[in-house]
């Protein structure tokens, strides 16, 4: 009989329904409505990254979904001073730190933590005093990991857009990174993620890395929903996740 590794946590990024809406100026898609239907299709959590520019996910979003959905928000955001306030103030119950740069696409690589330590020790104590869980979103570098454990997060999110960018060897050199990056840090006492570029095609061997306990994926998720719809595509996820740690 195939034996199972404990279960796997997926969180929906609804950015990209909110790109939608920001293309026209509309009232509709309405990301906060995109996360109770994703929240009812098995995701267990919803992730929104309240950028600095506003390309997505507004103010007002993060407000009307803390007061109405029935799983936890994982609030995306930079460290500066109005988002530690704003987070302080709205409570999430998850806040990953991530970098971010005006001219980018998408996030493009982990945080340096390393490099702005006390930066990133203060925004971890001012939210873990609001009695908000703090993840850092960091590349696999030891270096990375030592700053973490400094900075006093229990959390991180593997950055894992190296392994779902690359293909062949260099893939599989990614992965392998990740996995005895995983172990460092669930060794280290910290609570394992990852995210960014996963799609039902490469989620399987990351789900299937034994301390990663939740992913966080978005834009393979909402772009699937334009040919099956938003509960299909959150559900097919799910069970792509889930089948992947399965062990045979």
């Amino acid at each position: 009989m195939p034996s199972k590794l404990s279960a796997i946590r997926l969180g929906v990024n609804v950015d990209h329904v909110a790109t939608l809406r920001q293309a026209r100026g509309t009232p509709y898609p309405d990301p906060v409505e995109a996360s109770l239907v994703a929240a009812s299709a098995g995701a267990d959590s919803i992730t929104m990254h309240l950028r600095e520019d506003r390309r997505h996910i507004q103010d007002h979003d993060i407000e009307r979904l803390l007061r109405v959905s029935p799983v936890p928000l994982n609030l995306e955001m930079a460290i500066t001073p109005f988002m530690i306030d704003f987070a302080c103030q709205m409570r999430p119950k998850y806040v990953c730190l991530v970098p971010e740069k005006r001219a980018e696409l998408t996030t493009e690589g982990g945080l340096d933590v390393a490099g702005q330590l006390e930066a990133v020790k203060d925004a971890c104590r001012r939210l873990e005093k609001a009695g908000i869980v703090v993840a850092l979103f960091i590349d696999a570098d030891p270096a990375q990991l030592k700053a973490t454990r400094a900075a006093g997060a229990p959390q991180i999110e593997i950055h894992t857009g190296g392994y779902a960018d690359t293909r062949g060897s260099k893939q599989a050199a990614e992965l392998e990174r990740i996995m005895k990056f995983a172990r460092s840090a669930k060794k280290a006492g910290l609570e394992v993620h990852a995210g960014h570029g996963l799609t039902v095609q490469n989620v399987g061997a990351i789900a299937r890395i034994p301390e990663i306990e939740e992913l966080n994926i978005g834009h393979s998720i909402v772009s699937r929903s334009v040919f099956v719809g938003f509960p299909a595509a959150v559900a097919e996820m799910k069970r792509a996740m889930t089948e992947a740690r399965t062990l045979r």
